[in-house]
This record gives structure tokens, sequence and C-alpha cells, in this order.
């Protein structure tokens, strides 16, 4: 199997985008050599924690509403063009994300990882949830098969708080400066969110490359 490294924020509208292109890749090359593992990118870290008005935010950060309104059309075409989901007018609080990159982290031990993180995506952009508010990320837990109860009592814990601000921390450091950013085989990067074909090619080529290994 080939390291596929993805870092992403669950609040980025370009990795819910991205990580739509690369299923549909992955959908249609079941045998795909990738083994997954999601990594911590916070887009705004000096959010407070329990977050901030979304609207109030989002024109604060683009100068105004016109200006969020124009750098969003532009969001929503590739998300429709994508098939998904975004429903702005649900949308009313822009979380810290912390805590969701933390459930993230944890969902990793019990082979959820994927599954989280496609809750916490969907749950956000399609449905409104706040993805900051603990109880909220307890609930989204249960629903991809962990236990709400166990993530609950860690989530009111400083557990790996630390540790995933130090991962984020590293990332930067190692040149990653915008999300979704894919990393193959530990060595090739990926930056964007990549249509389909382009991962096609890129999974056709990986697996050739795996092929030709000794041992193969």
């Amino acid at each position: 199997m080939v390291a596929l490294d993805i870092f992403a924020d669950p609040v980025c509208p370009w990795c819910l985008i991205g990580k739509a292109h690369l299923d549909r890749a992955l959908e249609a090359r079941p045998d795909h050599p990738f083994r997954i593992a999601w990594h911590p990118f916070q887009l705004n870290p000096d959010l407070p924690r329990a977050g901030a008005d979304r609207r109030a935010w989002l024109e604060a950060k683009f100068g105004g509403k016109d200006r969020a309104v124009r750098a969003y059309a532009r969001v929503m075409a590739a998300a429709e063009q994508a098939g998904v989901t975004i429903n702005l007018d649900r949308i009313d609080r822009q979380p810290n994300t912390l805590d969701a990159h933390r459930l993230i982290q944890w969902a990793a031990i019990e082979g959820r990882q994927s599954l989280v993180v496609e809750a916490l995506m969907r749950g956000y952009f399609r449905d409104g949830r706040d993805i900051g508010d603990p109880a909220t990320l307890a609930a989204i837990a249960g629903e991809a098969g962990m236990d709400p109860a166990v993530v609950a009592r860690l989530l009111a814990t400083d557990a790996d708080r630390d540790d995933i601000a130090a991962r984020d921390a590293d990332a930067r450091a190692r040149g990653v400066s915008a999300v979704p950013t894919f990393l193959i085989d530990r060595r090739y990067v990926v930056e964007g969110a990549q249509p389909p074909d382009l991962w096609l090619r890129v999974i056709d080529d990986v697996a050739g490359l795996v092929a030709r290994r000794p041992g193969a």
C-alpha cells in the first residue's frame, strides 16, 4: 500500500470539494493502492473556542458583504460541479476546529477516520451543525460508529490538544500553506481540489510504480 496523507480542515469548502473529487476517482478504481490518513490543519486557529457568528466573520475576513458573496460564488459553482451540497443559509457559526481535529485523530485509532471526516463535512456544510460544539461532535462520533459517551468524556479534557497543535505547526513548517494538500508516498504533493480525471491518472501511475517494485 502507498500512503496518501491528506491535510485538511473540515470547515474548508475546498477540502469538501477536493474530497468529493478524490472519492469519485477512488470509486472508479476500487483496487487503488492508497492507504489514506487525515492530518490537522486549522484554517482559523485564532477563532475563539466557542466560534463566531459566521456572517460577521465572513464579512470581516473578505472586507464586506459583497466581497464575501463574490468569494463564495466561486465555491458554490465548484461544489455544484462536484455534486456536493453546501447550504449556506443553515450555517450560523464559524467554529474553531481544534476539537473536530481531536475527534478525527481518535477516529483513526478505530479505523473510522474517513467516516468521521465525511460526517463532519456533511454535518457542517449540508446540515449547518456547529462542529465546534462538544455535544455535536460526540453525536457525530456516535453516528460514525464510535462511542459518543467516551468521546464526550475525552472532549471535556485536554487530551491531544497540544499534539494537534504540534502536528499543525509541523505541517506548516514542512511547507503546507493551504488545504487541501495531498502527500503521496511521503514524496509527491498534490495541492488543491483537483478533478477526478487528474486523480485517475495519479492512481494509475502510482499503481504502475507499485507493480514494478521488487517483490510486488
